[in-house]
């Protein structure tokens, strides 16, 4: 079969020069604001997600890996857009798998041994983890993956040599229908903090009422609805193919973060930690926050064309940072206070009694022949 010319050039790299075009046509929000055009809103969540696709810079210093793999985990009500952002990042993503946590098991993530049904010969077959190596792993409904398959995920591809070098990007649905503010993360998507603590972002989207906003949504549902597209916008989304083309050229450089900026990231990284502990954040503080800043700041000079790291990239990724942390701590209030070590144990204490109470109850029912 002959490739078309748009097929073929599609497949060619950009140049230096034409990527510095396409930068200078489409600057960082503007494509960020071309992910999804159709879904309203979530600007920073995209945000989020062009870095994603962008990725940091994988270092490994006297044999010690730090990953450049951007992770994000999308928790939320249902209704909010998720699954249609993991299916859009899957689409435009120059390489990417999408899975299910509910159709996957550890074996389907990482490797499986198969039997090849013309030689009789048993071969490894990788994973969605393993296809997606140097690209994305988009995993719906993450919270409803068992306990030992997602293990998996923790350190892929460290007892295998097939190569999981992967971003992850989950999304998960509330345990009991909608987020509820009184319970903790780990209560509400039921996911250990081990596991959490990994992504660089969570992000909470809740669906809130608001007359103003609903009105919005509303009348960009109805105009997207009606003529197929996205609502006319003050400038022309990037086309998929293009941000594609370019998201693999931006890959390619390797930007360094210079002496000077140690003693801001120090600093900022401190104020982090010293917010953290006076506000009682409900999050995961702790030096991968670190780590994930320096990742999203390369990522965002890569996205820039620059050859090294500059002050601005590093306060936007703190920005993002905070704006993924306030989506969960706003909400951590419980009768208008934030949560005590009393209100927590009630909760746990509550749930252990509701969870024997269904198992007593299936243990009698056959007794009782009902």
């Amino acid at each position: 079969m002959n490739k078309t010319e748009d097929d073929e050039l599609e497949d060619r790299e950009l140049t230096q020069a034409e990527a510095e075009e396409i930068l200078n046509t489409y600057n960082y929000d503007m494509m960020a604001s071309s992910i999804s055009p159709e879904i309203f809103g979530h600007h920073d969540v995209k945000k989020a997600l062009l870095l994603l696709l962008v990725g940091g810079v994988d270092r490994n210093p006297n044999g010690m890996k730090i990953r450049g793999n951007i992770n994000i985990c999308l928790m939320g009500d249902p209704g909010v857009a998720k699954s249609q952002l993991l299916s859009f990042i899957d689409r435009l993503a120059p390489r990417s798998q999408y899975t299910t946590g509910r159709g996957s098991s550890g074996v389907g993530l990482t490797a499986s041994v198969m039997k090849d049904p013309v030689t009789g010969e048993m071969t490894l077959e990788g994973g969605a983890l393993v296809l997606a190596d140097q690209g994305i792993c988009c995993i719906d409904e993450f919270d409803k993956m068992m306990d030992s398959d997602r293990t998996a995920i923790h350190e892929a591809g460290i007892l295998t040599t097939l190569n999981a070098r992967v971003s992850i990007l989950a999304a998960a649905n509330p345990a009991y229908g909608r987020y509820n503010p009184k319970r903790s993360i780990e209560q509400n998507i039921q996911l250990p903090a081990a596991l959490l603590s990994r992504f660089d972002l969570l992000w909470l989207i809740q669906d809130k009422p608001d007359k103003e906003n609903d009105r919005r949504l509303a009348d960009h549902i109805t105009q997207v609805h009606m003529h197929c597209r996205q609502p006319e916008a003050n400038f022309d989304p990037m086309p998929m193919n293009l941000m594609r083309r370019y998201v693999s050229y931006c890959r390619t450089i390797q930007p360094t973060i210079p002496e000077d900026l140690t003693d801001y990231l120090v600093s900022a990284y401190v104020e982090i930690r010293k917010e953290a502990r006076n506000s009682r954040d409900m999050t995961f503080t702790s030096a991968r926050n670190l780590l994930g800043i320096l990742r999203l700041a390369t990522a965002l000079a890569r996205l820039n064309l620059r050859p090294s790291v500059v002050k601005q990239d590093v306060d936007e990724a703190i920005r993002l940072l905070d704006m993924s942390k306030a989506s969960i701590n706003q909400t951590q209030q419980f009768g208008g206070r934030v949560q005590t070590a009393t209100d927590q144990i009630f909760h746990i204490i509550r749930d252990m009694i509701s969870e024997l109470t269904v198992e007593l109850l299936k243990w009698l029912m056959p007794k009782n022949g009902v």
